[in-house]
């Protein structure tokens, strides 16, 4: 009998973590190296929100907490909901987790059976499949094209609908391509879901408050009210915060599955760092003019990397419209010989060859479920993106 539970071997290390670590390792041993693998904001958390934590240590805000969160934390979410999204959520509604990975986790774990699918749109952030294949679920992934801007398109979703769908997982901004969808194009895939009322939405919000330009953000519910009741609207205050290492994701949605969740987290983890959910409640009701000023940071970071990365030999680079990441088409490059001498043949081959050659740490596209591309993180200083993006350069011109 194996030690191991047999649902490790459905499940694959996450490669983005996997990347960050490579990028540490190599700096430990004295390489030259630029990290753009990891997803978080290089700001700082804002100074009214670390000393919210301040003052709830002082407090003795430092007990076991309710396994959902604070009522403070939870009623704050609500009032998020209504203020920016025009969703109507009791607090008892809300759920507070340990990051969002762990509400995604729990909202599977408490609905998924053995052959139940989840259609999950590539690319995806690759914790998705993971959770779903852990939970028992079966993950069915539907591809978009660079030409589509990796966005799904709304007869490719009705054709993935089977008796057998639970939940369609819906990102957007999207990890990894920065897509966001518009009203409109929100409107069109709700009108194919409205049509399958076994079907379920998880939708991730995490990167709403980072879209650029005139684009005017909308979740899937707030554009079809008919889904409110299956539907599980996901966010935190890690990104657009700067709060990752926080750890405070939350959601709103049917009290059901709420009340399910619960169960779950309270023979889990039970409720969240007492501490951290004290500055959640300062991020989500003080001031809020950062976020706007970090956008526009970030816009003008998002347009240098793309700008550079289309002036690469053999790089295809498409404008997202949100969060911090860009994803370069590398088709170019493959069937070329790198520096060391090896024939590029995927998108793995591309990032370990520019590794190796230039010391730029990227995610190959592959781990996200469409390739031959590659995730950068434009999420660090103006000056570390240049000379990243001038080393990929170099090494795609050293191509042959």
């Amino acid at each position: 009998m194996a030690f191991l539970a047999d649902a490790l071997s459905r499940v694959k290390p996450s490669a983005t973590i996997a990347v960050s670590q490579k990028a540490r390792d190599l700096k430990a041993k004295g390489r030259d190296v630029i990290g753009l693998g990891a997803g978080e904001p290089d700001f700082d958390t804002p100074d009214n929100i670390k000393k919210a934590a301040i003052d709830a240590i002082n407090r003795g805000e430092t007990k076991y907490t309710p396994v959902s969160g604070i009522p403070e934390l939870r009623k704050a979410i609500a009032a998020k909901f209504k203020r920016e999204n025009n969703l109507d959520y009791t607090w008892e509604q809300t759920i507070v987790g340990t990051g969002g990975k762990q509400i995604l986790f729990n909202a599977f774990m408490a609905t998924l059976n053995a052959g139940d699918e989840v259609i999950i749109p590539t690319p995806y952030w690759v914790s998705y499949p993971e959770m779903v294949a852990l939970c028992g679920g079966t993950p069915v992934f539907i591809a978009t094209t660079q030409a589509n801007n990796f966005k799904l398109q709304p007869a490719d979703l009705e054709a993935a609908i089977t008796p057998k769908t639970k939940w369609f997982m819906f990102n957007s901004p999207s990890n990894p391509s920065g897509a966001a969808y518009s009203h409109a194009e929100l409107k069109a895939l709700t009108d194919v879901l409205v049509k399958h009322p076994h079907v379920w939405i998880l939708t991730d919000d995490m990167y709403e408050h980072l879209t650029y330009g005139e684009f005017k953000f909308a979740t899937p519910v707030e554009v079809e009210p008919s889904l409110y009741d299956r539907t599980l609207t996901m966010n935190g205050v890690s990104k657009a915060y700067a709060m990752t290492g926080w750890r405070i994701g939350y959601a709103a949605g049917p009290l059901q599955l709420i009340k399910a969740m619960d169960m779950i987290q309270g023979q889990q983890t039970s409720g969240a760092t007492s501490i951290a959910q004290w500055a959640a409640v300062e991020a989500l009701n003080g001031p809020q003019d950062f976020i706007p000023r970090n956008k526009k940071i970030f816009e003008g970071r998002r347009d240098l990397v793309v700008s550079m990365l289309n002036q690469a030999k053999g790089i295809s680079c498409p404008v997202p419209e949100g969060a911090f990441y860009v994803y370069p088409s590398c088709a170019g490059l493959i069937g070329k010989t790198a520096p060391t001498g090896k024939v590029i043949e995927t998108d793995e081959d591309f990032v370990s060859e520019l590794l190796e050659s230039e010391g730029v740490a990227v995610v190959h596209g592959s781990a996200f479920g469409l390739g031959p591309n590659f995730r950068i993180s434009y999420a660090t200083s103006e000056e570390l993106l240049e000379e990243a993006c001038r080393r990929i350069q170099r090494f795609c011109a050293a191509c042959k």
